[in-house]
């Protein structure tokens, strides 16, 4: 090949390509990296052509094209050679560049540590090149559209050409506007795309690396320790989500507002609809995952997956989120800790046995008014509150019980059951230590007395002691009433024992079943004495004056001369409140007393099994009613000194006792050989006491109680002697004695023994034997309380005929009033006691077992016989 440029199979390609002409070695071309100028064979080819030719002139651009190969291949000298052993080249450059071996290493470590720099972590990198991916697609797919709508407006260009030459000038007016809107919206849709993209990515790499920010922020030579950057943004959101009640909801509906605007602006980029139309779509993806079946093409599908998978996640969060709410809401009712709105309602604070008797109290007390509320809130659960109180037998009348749980103590608990609204709030005592449950009772008096709103009913607090009765209604003030339930039953067992039969009294009293007291103010008995208010109530016994004048005092059996005033009350007992009134006068005659007899006190002989707590107090009110000369013997487990010691710290001073004479014996009541030691026979009346020990436990102090009372029946129809009354004839002719409940019912003509129970329970159990005269339990207690809770007056009644002095209930024999089978009425008995000074409540028949409690029909006559008892209420003295 000449290099002759006039030569016609010469170009400037052979030039740079030579061809065999040359004589160039059939070597493959390779590439060096060296930082000295070398040459090549091509190179010598060219500057020593053959000699056999004449050396021709080298073009201009010929020359440059030369040197701009040399460049090419300098510039390509750091890549690696290659070398061949049968390459003249190579050989040519390995003598001409010793050191391009080290120059390669060098550059090699300079190219790695710069590279080094820029390493991201693997997930870092995955992550990015997702992202990358979805982001080339979707521009992939916005340009191929973009291209579309071009050859389509070139498409419209041609016909709009085709329709000028048609004449047709309308479609120029037709077809710009639309290029020109195309143009503009394909702008917009990009930028959508790009928004909704960068909105996405941008709180991913944010949570991604905000770790390596608070690293960053953080000084070098700071020793002290600082929380990280997200650490931080937990704390926050923590906080954010417990303390506002609407932060998850709130939360929600802001992921489902962004997720809505995201894929609307992502749909608006990959698709030809408005803005408003991608919105509505990507709501439609949101809430029904399945639309997204209709979407065509690559963007608007990968899109509109995209948000319906945000939309399934939301769905399943909004789901959870509905489901704890409705099952926090369940477990709040369930566990008693939704708020009461009730008002004028009962309000029992505190669980007890007594809650038994108590519930059933005043469901019969709001019997009349068709039923009533009562709110009980313990700190118990509430199923279980309910589980007890179903298993109660009784019959409700129309009230509802409703148990809530929480403590007395604290302020929120005490609103959520409206105790403010309450016409009565009941404190029960704590079963156990009597001083831990009357300081437990005195905070709840301070937590109900700090309530804001005020309180508009009474309290009615029950207390363990008396000696701390004074410091609650110290800090409770007028609000408070107070029923000591220790001394209550103390009281009673004495009374009782004196006078058997006076317990069946005082139950039909204090309960709400039969008749019990209630005060009234009625205008047309003003003016009228007392003798005439007696028998101005056919229905009724009145039984004392509340008087205005005196500050609301109520007087039990006043003067028959007293004249009502304006302002005052009747105290009456009556079976309800609303079933007496007054009547017109009858005619009554007064009649005289057969003779004026005078009662002497004979002397007694008292045994009590046990120890209390109240035991001075017990002994000092026996003082007051026994006659001279009387014998109290007590029978315990505490030695004498010990016992002479806590009566003395009680505040009894024995040598001042007046009329008793104490005799200590130390024994075990519950042993049958230190029983038998006792005087049993000889005994008027034995009362087993509920001991101190085990006071605290119901049921062992009631077990313990039960085995004395046996134990004592026992050997006391061991030491009487044998009735024949008591003999039965069996069938067959032969005779066997009575059955040990028969023997024991004989022994109980000659002494009456009062058993102190405190579970209602083991009191009808014992009841129902008939092998103790009376029993005495919490039951009359619970009727004390809710009696002064429907009438805080009543509380006064009940202390004055409990205590040691003033009036009391006293059962008289039927020959103090009439003769024997003397004709009269009750008005006319009524009016002969109050020659007397008593007041006649009711009466028992000889042959009767129980007493009858203001008698109906009181104008009608009948015979009576000196066998029958009056039940009075009369002074003690």
């Amino acid at each position: 090949m000449s290099l002759d440029p006039d030569s016609p199979s010469t170009t400037n390609r052979d030039w740079i390509f030579p061809s065999q002409s040359f004589n160039l070695p059939r070597t493959p071309a390779r590439r060096f990296s060296s930082s000295y100028p070398r040459t090549t064979s091509f190179q010598n080819s060219l500057s020593h052509p053959p000699s056999n030719s004449t050396p021709p002139a080298v073009p201009r651009t010929l020359r440059r094209r030369i040197s701009h190969l040399h460049r090419i291949v300098e510039r390509e000298s750091s890549v690696d050679a290659v070398t061949d052993g049968k390459s003249n080249d190579f050989a040519v450059q390995s003598e001409d560049s010793p050191s391009s071996g080290n120059e390669t290493t060098s550059v090699y470590k300079k190219f790695t540590s710069f590279f080094r720099r820029f390493t991201v972590s693997r997930q870092a990198a995955c992550i990015i090149a997702i992202l990358v991916m979805c982001f080339a697609c979707l521009v992939h797919k916005n340009f191929s559209l973009h291209n579309q709508v071009n050859d389509l407006q070139d498409e419209l260009s041609k016909l709009n050409i085709r329709l000028r030459r048609c004449n047709i000038s309308d479609s120029i007016d037709i077809i710009d506007p639309i290029s020109e809107h195309n143009v503009s919206g394909a702008s917009l849709k990009n930028t959508a795309l790009i928004l909704s993209f960068m909105m996405l990515s941008l709180p991913l790499a944010f949570i991604k690396y905000m770790g390596y920010v608070s690293y960053i922020r953080r000084p070098s030579d700071s020793n002290t320790e600082e929380l990280s950057l997200n650490k931080q943004l937990a704390y926050r959101v923590d906080v954010f989500l417990s303390f506002h009640p609407y932060a998850k909801p709130l939360t929600l509906l802001v992921a489902t507002l962004l997720l809505i605007c995201l894929g609307g602006l992502a749909l608006f980029g990959v698709t030809d609809d408005s803005i408003a139309d991608c919105l509505w779509l990507s709501w439609t993806y949101v809430a029904d995952s399945g639309n997204h079946t209709n979407s065509e093409g690559i963007g608007p599908r990968l899109v509109s997956v995209s948000v319906s998978f945000g939309g399934m996640l939301i769905f399943a969060m909004m789901l959870g989120l509905v489901s704890d709410a409705i099952s926090e809401k369940f477990d709040s009712l369930r566990k008693g800790r939704s708020e009461v709105v009730e008002q004028n309602h009962t309000l029992i604070l505190g669980w007890s046995d007594k809650l038994g008797s108590l519930l059933n109290q005043l469901a019969i007390a709001n019997e009349s008014l068709g039923g009533g509320t009562v709110v009980v809130m313990a700190e118990r659960d509430k199923e279980e509150m309910e589980l007890d109180i179903a298993k109660m037998e009784f019959d409700f009348r129309g009230t509802s019980v409703i148990c809530r749980s929480g403590s007395p103590l604290i302020l929120a608990d005490l609103k959520k059951v409206s105790v403010s609204k309450a016409r009565a709030i009941v404190v029960l005592a704590e079963d156990g230590n009597a001083d831990q449950s009357d300081a437990r009772a005195l905070r709840t008096v301070l937590s109900l007395t700090g309530v804001k709103e005020g309180l508009r009913g009474h309290l009615v607090v029950e207390l363990g002691d008396l000696d701390n009765e004074v410091l609650v209604k110290l800090v409770g003030g007028d609000l408070v009433e107070t029923v000591v339930a220790h001394d209550v039953i103390g009281r009673l067992m004495i009374q009782c024992a004196r006078q058997p039969g006076l317990a069946q009294i005082w139950e039909d009293i204090l309960g709400f079943e039969n008749c019990e007291f209630y005060i009234k103010k009625w205008p047309q008995l003003h003016g009228m004495q007392f003798e005439e208010v007696l028998i101005s109530f056919p229905d009724a016994i009145p039984c004392g004056i509340k008087v205005a004048s005196s500050g609301g005092k109520i007087i039990l059996n006043p003067d028959d001369s007293y004249v009502l005033q304006e302002g005052d009350e009747v105290l009456v007992i009556a079976e309800d409140d609303d079933s007496y009134a007054p009547a017109a006068l009858p005619m009554v005659q007064r009649g005289n007393l057969p003779k004026n007899l005078i009662i002497p006190k004979t002397t007694e002989r008292i045994l009590f099994c046990g120890w209390r707590r109240d035991m001075e107090d017990m002994i000092l009110v026996l003082d007051a009613f026994l006659a001279h000369g009387s014998e109290l013997w007590m029978f315990n487990e505490v030695s004498e000194k010990e016992r002479e010691k806590k009566l003395t710290d009680g505040g009894l001073d024995i040598s001042r006792l007046a009329n008793i004479i104490l005799v200590n014996r130390e024994g075990n009541a519950v042993i049958r050989r230190h029983l038998e030691s006792l005087p049993l026979e000889s005994f008027d009346s034995i009362l087993i006491l509920a001991d101190e020990s085990v006071e605290d436990s119901a049921i062992q102090a009631d077990s313990r109680s039960l085995a004395t009372l046996l134990l004592i029946r026992d050997i006391q129809a061991k030491r009487l002697p044998y009735r024949e009354s008591m003999v039965s004839k069996i069938h067959g002719g032969s005779y066997s004695q009575g059955s040990w409940r028969e023997e024991m019912q004989q022994a109980s003509d000659k002494s009456v023994i009062i058993s102190e129970i405190l579970d209602p329970r083991t009191k009808n159990l014992l009841s129902m034997s008939k092998i103790s005269d009376y029993v005495l339990s919490n039951e009359l207690v619970s009727m004390a309380l809710a009696m002064v809770a429907e009438d805080r007056q009543i509380n006064d009644v009940l202390e004055e005929l409990f205590a040691e002095e003033g009036n009391e209930m006293q059962i008289r024999g039927a020959a103090l009033y009439l003769c024997d089978s003397e004709e009269l009425s009750f008005y006319e008995v009524l009016l002969r006691a109050r020659q007397r000074r008593e007041i006649v409540i009711g009466y028992r028949l000889a042959n009767a077992d129980k007493a009858v409690i203001n008698p109906p029909a009181k104008a009608e006559r009948r015979k009576w016989s000196v066998k029958d008892v009056f039940v009075v209420i009369a002074d003690k003295e």
